[in-house]
Order: C-alpha cells, then sequence, then structure tokens
C-alpha cells in the first residue's frame, strides 16, 4: 500500500485545526457545508486522560507535566474513509464532529469543499488571533540596554 507523505503532513496539519477550532465555530462552520454523506460511529465518543510531556526550554530532557482530560472518536463515512477526532476536555460532538469532517477530507470529492469552508476559515482565524496576541506582547516591551561611554581611568 502506498502511502502519501504530503496527505499524511497535510492531515496531521487539518487534525491539529479541527481540534484546536473553538466549538462554535466549527459547527457554524460546517453547517454551510451540503450535499455530504452519512456516517457511522465506529468508537462514539469517549473521554479519558492522557500524559502531557514537557521539556524545559523546549529542548531538555522530556518529563511528565500532569494528565489532561481529552476526547476521542472514530467514525466511517458512506463512502468508507474512517475519521478520527482527539479534542481537549470533555466535548463529545466536538470530538465526533472533528473526526468527520476528517473522513470527508481523505475523500477527492469532499475535500476541496470542507478545505475552503472549514479548515480556511479556522486558520485564517487562528492565525488573527496569534497576530493580535503578538502584537499585545510586543507594545508591553520593554528594551533594557547599556551605553559604555568609554572608560574612566582617573578613578
Amino acid at each position: 500500500m502506498h502511502v502519501d507523505k504530503n496527505l499524511l503532513a497535510q492531515r496531521a496539519k487539518w487534525m491539529g485545526t479541527l481540534a484546536k477550532a473553538a466549538p462554535d465555530e466549527l459547527r457554524s462552520a460546517a453547517r454551510r457545508l451540503t450535499g455530504l454523506p452519512g456516517y457511522e460511529a465506529l468508537r462514539k465518543p469517549e473521554t479519558g486522560l492522557v500524559m502531557v510531556r514537557g521539556r524545559m526550554g523546549g529542548t531538555g530532557r522530556a518529563f511528565n507535566l500532569g494528565e489532561m482530560t481529552m476526547t476521542r472518536c472514530a467514525v466511517r463515512v458512506e463512502n468508507g474513509h474512517a475519521g478520527f477526532g482527539y479534542v481537549a476536555g470533555r466535548n463529545a460532538w466536538h470530538a465526533e464532529l472533528a473526526a468527520y469532517l476528517d473522513a470527508l477530507l481523505q475523500d477527492e470529492r469532499f475535500r476541496e469543499d470542507v478545505m475552503s469552508g472549514v479548515i480556511a476559515p479556522l486558520e485564517e482565524r487562528r492565525n488573527q488571533d496569534r497576530a493580535l496576541r503578538r502584537a499585545e506582547t510586543l507594545a508591553t516591551k520593554v528594551d533594557f540596554f547599556t551605553m559604555v561611554r568609554g572608560e574612566d581611568n582617573d578613578a
């Protein structure tokens, strides 16, 4: 079986976008899609705990930071594609909708509509939020520097 590495990278990106989207924004964007197939649950939404790992400074040795609540779901659309949704927290319908959209995105017939109608607006909103936070942070930045005027040899 041939694995398209480009599609795997795209899928990782869209799954992240679906998982990090505000649930109401995701639902609103998905409602605008029409003519979509039905689906069945392979694994109904279930909530559990995952271990969150961290690194000091992003480069140090990995350590267990603590546990976090996560909800996952798996569905299969009528065309046979399986989709998976993993979201932080306890939002079962968010995980189910993310799984459904993941399955649709794997089908070339629906990919462009879902990318342009759901993924692109969510990514744009997220980029705007990041830019706003970055601007707010830079507005409070203080640069400290020391100016040397020469050496005082008379002391």
